[in-house]
């Protein structure tokens, strides 16, 4: 077994050696066969703990129900409906409040990074409001924009604006210089400088925090919706646990998590879609 140190440090081909390799017949598509495999070995290795553990007595089966109880309550709760109005509910507050994060914050950090001036004057404000976290400042949203849905919103916005904010600023802030002169060279303004040289270039550090942002977007949401909801998957969480509806309260973890998953390797598909120029 491969130590971590052995696996930062091994040589790995470039993309022309490996375009070599699959020219020669040499294909990756085993290692990628044996990485998928593992990783669905451990997922399969999990599900069989939570199975057989309940069973077994090593766990109480009351707090933690056997992975078949979870599932036939899941499918339960998913047949009649009630799984699908909490997840919409769930899914378009995280919907608004992380795109309209992207919106404000992509532009905003750009700004900062590329003009002195707007650097200078913006970091004080935005270091004070980075440094609090999010749920400490849910009463304040609360108490002005009351328990509805624009307070959820705001919450969801506020947790993924800085995440994407201070990717923004470092993604724009170290470009590699001799982009920046070739492009002088060529005699481009600087405003076709940033669309056509420092933004593409920025991309891939931008979606980092756009990721951490999408996990952002589901867990602050989850605990503000414990709090003040009459629908969502927080709400649903909560719920079950007060009126111990244990195998519902795991079915909606689970459903919260699987979403999660998705909305990962989601943003990962589209970050390479816009990086393929990295490959090239």
């Amino acid at each position: 077994m491969p130590s971590l140190i052995e696996e930062r440090t091994e040589a790995r081909p470039n993309p022309r050696q490996e375009e070599s390799a699959r020219a020669k017949g040499v294909s990756l598509r085993r290692r990628r066969a044996v990485t998928a495999a593992r990783g669905v070995a451990g997922v399969v290795t999990l599900a069989l703990l939570w199975e057989i553990l309940p069973r077994l007595g090593v766990v109480d089966d009351y707090f933690i129900p056997p992975l078949h109880v979870v599932a036939q309550e899941w499918w339960r709760i998913a047949g009649d409906g009630e799984l699908v109005r909490h997840i919409s509910a769930s899914l378009v507050r995280s919907a608004v409040g992380f795109f309209l994060a992207i919106a404000a914050a992509i532009p905003l950090g750009a700004a900062i990074a590329w003009y002195r001036p707007v650097r200078e004057f913006c970091t004080p404000v935005l270091e004070l409001f980075r440094n609090t976290a999010a749920l400490a400042i849910l009463p304040v949203f609360t108490l002005i924009l009351g328990i509805g849905e624009t307070s959820k919103i705001a919450i969801v916005l506020y947790a993924c604006f800085f995440p994407i904010l201070l990717a923004t600023v470092t993604g724009v802030a170290t470009v590699d210089p001799q982009l920046l002169r070739s492009a002088k060279v060529l005699g481009l303004s600087p405003v076709a400088t940033f669309r056509k040289v420092v933004f593409p270039a920025a991309v891939p550090t931008i979606f980092t925090g756009v990721r951490i942002s999408g996990a952002a977007a589901i867990l602050v949401l989850i605990a503000a919706e414990m709090i003040g909801a009459t629908a969502g998957l927080g709400f649903l969480i909560n719920y079950s646990q007060f009126n111990f509806l244990i195998p519902k309260m795991y079915a909606a973890i689970v459903t919260t998590s699987f979403i999660g998953v998705l909305v990962n390797y989601g943003l990962i598909a589209l970050e390479r879609r816009f990086s393929r120029w990295r490959a090239a």
